[in-house]
């Protein structure tokens, strides 16, 4: 998650975080076998659509990739409705309701590790069109190198639910969400190594048996709102 813009660690904690994402990565793949073919296997069995999910997203210094996840949306999902998942969204298959509350479709993504496009601590990489959006002191966060999860994650892992409580989700995703999980993912950034990284995924881990405390209501403010004319 480091670059040389923000840390004064140096390559060898780069190369440090890199080594750890490919063992674990290659690791994971490997050991995960038996649990991808059941996980494709329910999918295939649910509605017989594609097992994976494809989609572009923005990654490291702005270069767009492909990341990976396995499909837990109907076939047509994009059609039907925008990017974001807000609250029990229909377009969420069974199997995919159960994979997104125990996170393992993201699972896939350890290719995108693996290939180097992500990192296993990261902020996770948003698509294009919200990219687009961000400010020049937010566009700071595409110093890092994504990732399947972050601080953010960790903090927003009932993000759905959070935004079924605003009248206008679209809004309150891009005007308090997305601006607060990357101040959290650039805040982490400056104190990040493979020990913090590490502890970040088992707090991910945890937070998989947490209660679920969606918390408080997060609309934008009125002068927010204003600027969006």
């Amino acid at each position: 998650m480091r670059s040389p813009e923000f840390f004064s660690g140096g390559g060898g904690v780069r190369r440090s975080k890199r080594l750890f994402d490919l063992f674990w990565s290659a690791l994971g793949l490997l050991l995960l076998l038996p649990v991808f073919l059941g996980i494709a296997l329910a999918i295939k069995l649910d509605d017989g659509g594609p097992v994976f999910f494809r989609q572009q997203r923005i990654g490291y210094r702005g270069r767009p990739f492909t990341m990976w996840k396995f499909r837990t949306m109907v076939v047509d999902a994009e059609r039907r409705g925008g990017s974001l998942t807000v609250g029990r969204d229909p377009r969420v298959t069974r199997v995919g309701y159960w994979l997104r509350k125990t996170k393992l479709d993201e699972l896939p993504q350890l290719w995108n590790v693996l290939k180097g496009e992500m990192s296993l601590v990261g902020p996770r990489p948003e698509v294009p069109r919200y990219v687009a959006l961000y400010t020049e002191e937010q566009r700071r966060v595409l110093e890092l190198v994504p990732g399947i999860t972050d601080p953010a994650s960790i903090r927003f892992r009932h993000e759905s639910e959070l935004l079924a409580r605003s009248p206008d989700p679209e809004r309150t995703y891009v005007e308090v969400v997305m601006p607060e999980k990357i101040r959290l993912n650039l805040e982490y950034a400056e104190r990040a190594t493979v020990w913090s990284d590490f502890l970040v995924i088992l707090q991910t881990f945890l937070s998989l048996f947490r209660p679920s405390d969606v918390g408080p209501t997060v609309e934008p403010s009125d002068d927010r709102r204003s600027n969006l004319g």
